[in-house]
């Protein structure tokens, strides 16, 4: 590991100017490449003191032996060589985009004398052009062979055309009407590439003028007598018109436009584009991510831009990109995308209407791709066992730990506290072994407290049962439940309810040393030193132990790690589902419920305003009109009954709309 202040540049070396820097290991290879507005304040943040690093830049800079840079005039040339260097470095440290399956697309070499309509994946071509990527290839051929009607393009491979040319007879395609037959010069080069384009500039969008011609067309023929030749115009204007509703309209302006929306966490993110032509969703494309530096959702945005547009020609750029962040600063990268595409680029956010609400389907489709690939990569048996080896490993265990529960509390601003359990055996979820707790000794913002008394109830309803039946496992209490914990009504083929199979090896808990200590101290008290307890923070992803100074911090790329950050996850999305819901019953029930035209959306949003049934009581009347829906009669018939159910039951001051307590 390199001392970061071995190769750091002297202040007067480094121009305060735009450019892009390069860091460099001991043998010469670059593993960073990054671009700055000034490359003397760029620089100088990565040779600060190492422990204000975040932990993937602090790898980078004690990896790195050497760092240079390049100056350059403005940014948007910055952001050009940055692009380029990425694509012929391939630096470790850089955001890599991977796509998170192999999508084809509709390809027209239009680089060829005769250009050819074919299925395509991989690398993009010179001189060809692309429309999609569609999400399978069948998709592609229905529409080929629809457009085919209509645009009799060649589609053969350069074998068959060369075969058909040396026999003198077209294929099969060429008798039936679906290809020009170049090959047997039934029409020349320049024609059948004036077909092409317009093939192109059809699938580009550009639709409505062609459609108008060929309807021209027919009725000119119709009106000449020439009946065959209309009735074949009027087929293909019908088979266009089936191919364009295949793809729904989604924006009825006819805006062409490519929406980009992230789904991330702390270590992937998952990228999906729409491709909208015409208002019409012409193709769709994905990536994931390994965060391998430090980067904001604003610098995702920034790398999928340079990774859509970097190598497409400027008719593939539209004149709208939507997106979930804008790339900071965002002038730069606005130019450079009105540079590819020859003319004005609207790079923003969308914030009402249909693209918004667009956005939100692509956003959904992001988060569909990061859980897929999640599930894909835990479903792995030996990516599993290697999981369960690291974290033993990390955290000095005898075994690996088979069985691992997690632990998190969540609670509104201090109401409805809750606990939740989850269990991993194996390295798989066993939704069957999950428990939730409510907490009812305390209220408040202490989730320290909380946690110890989750672990308490936990492992003492474990050492209840061992005492009971001589062993280590052992049935609930007929009764079901200790005082405030929700039974669990999964039951075995008795009727009963189902058992703890056995305590676990390890116990993780959501949260850093604070909730560390508290889980342990929690163990202690009960004489139980044989489950080993650790933390995992969100902030940097430190794992934390009892008693030490130091987190132990697990490699990025770490199984490991992934595994316990599924864990943790799991944990807290059970508490806060079952959190909400705790809240939305208590709002739904009781004295609301007989307000006249106080219905399910108007509870919800006086929940979502005021956050709790104690706040929405202490609520003045002008403070009820506030919330969307609710008008002064209800806000005081709202008042009215919370009055009446209110334990001291206050009155309401109809002066000042003020509840009034008793003192």
């Amino acid at each position: 590991m390199a001392d970061p202040s071995t190769y750091r540049p002297k202040p007067g070396q480094i121009p305060d100017s735009p450019g892009v820097y390069r860091f460099r290991d001991e043998h010469g290879r670059v593993i960073y490449v990054g671009k700055a507005k000034s490359l003397r304040q760029r620089l100088a943040s990565y040779f600060q003191d190492l422990a204000g690093l975040h932990q993937r830049t602090r790898t980078m800079v004690t990896t790195a032996a050497s760092v240079e840079w390049t100056v350059v005039s403005t940014e948007v040339e910055a952001l050009q060589l940055e692009y380029s260097w990425i694509k012929e470095y391939d630096p470790r440290f850089n955001v890599k985009y991977r796509d998170d399956k192999s999508y084809p697309s509709l390809a027209v070499t239009m680089n060829e004398e005769y250009p050819r309509v074919l299925v395509m994946r991989g690398p993009k071509k010179k001189g060809v052009r692309y429309f999609g990527p569609y999400g399978h290839a069948w998709a592609i051929r229905e529409t080929v062979d629809l457009m085919l009607r209509a645009f009799p393009v060649r589609t053969c491979s350069a074998g068959v055309f060369k075969r058909s040319r040396q026999i003198g007879r077209p294929c099969l395609l060429g008798y039936i009407g679906k290809c020009s037959a170049p090959c047997v010069d039934r029409i020349s080069a320049e024609e059948h590439r004036e077909l092409a384009e317009e093939f192109c500039d059809f699938m580009a969008g550009r639709t409505a003028g062609y459609l108008r011609r060929l309807e021209t067309q027919m009725r000119e023929a119709s009106e000449e007598m020439e009946y065959e030749r209309a009735a074949r115009l009027r087929d293909d204007i019908e088979a266009l018109r089936h191919a364009m509703e295949k793809n729904a309209v989604v924006l009825t302006d006819a805006t062409d436009a490519d929406l980009i929306a992230l789904a991330e966490d702390e270590l992937e993110a998952a990228v999906q584009i729409f491709h909208v032509r015409g208002g019409r969703v012409r193709g769709q494309r994905g990536w994931v991510t390994d965060k391998v530096e430090d980067v904001t959702s604003a610098g995702l945005v920034e790398h999928a831009l340079q990774q859509l547009y970097g190598e497409e020609s400027g008719d593939a750029v539209p004149r709208e990109v939507l997106v979930p962040a804008l790339p900071e600063p965002v002038a730069p990268v606005r130019e450079w995308l009105a540079g590819r595409r020859g003319s004005r680029v609207d790079l923003r956010i969308p914030q009402r209407g249909d693209k918004k609400a667009l956005m939100e389907t692509v956003r959904r489709n992001a988060q569909q791709a990061l859980v897929l690939h999640k599930t894909k990569r835990a479903s792995d048996l030996t990516t599993r066992s290697r999981a369960l080896e690291e974290i033993a490993q990390a955290l000095d265990l005898d075994t690996a730990p088979l069985r691992i529960e997690c632990y998190d509390i969540s609670h509104l601003q201090g109401d409805d506290v809750v606990g939740s359990m989850v269990v991993f055996e194996d390295g798989l979820v066993r939704k069957s072994e999950y428990r939730r707790f409510e907490i009812k000794s305390f209220a408040g913002q202490d989730d320290v407290r909380a946690m110890h008394e989750v672990l308490t109830r936990r492992f003492r309803r474990y050492l209840a049962d061992k005492a009971r039946t001589g062993e280590g496992v052992g049935e609930q209490p007929a009764d079901g439940t200790p005082e405030g914990e929700v039974p669990d009504t999964t039951r075995d083929e008795t009727g009963r309810p189902k058992k703890f199979a056995y305590p676990p090896q390890l116990v993780v808990v959501d949260g850093g040393r604070p909730q560390v200590a508290a889980a342990a101290k929690a163990l202690a008290e009960l004489g139980i030193d044989d489950v080993a307890v650790c933390g995992l923070a969100k902030r940097l992803e430190e794992v934390w132990l009892p008693g030490e100074d130091d987190p132990v911090v697990l490699p990025r790329s770490s199984e490991g790690l992934y595994l316990l950050q599924r864990v943790r996850d799991e944990a807290h999305r059970f508490a806060i589902s079952y959190q909400r819901k705790k809240r939305a019953a208590s709002m739904k029930a009781g004295p609301l419920d007989d307000v006249p035209g106080l219905g399910d959306t108007r509870r919800t949003a006086l929940l979502k305003h005021f956050g709790s049934l104690k706040r929405l009581r202490a609520a003045t009347i002008d403070q009820l009109c506030e919330v969307p829906g609710i008008g002064r009669r209800t806000a005081e018939a709202i008042a009215a009954a919370l009055a009446k159910t209110s334990p001291a039951a206050p009155a309401v001051n109809t002066a000042t709309g003020e509840i009034m307590e008793d003192d």
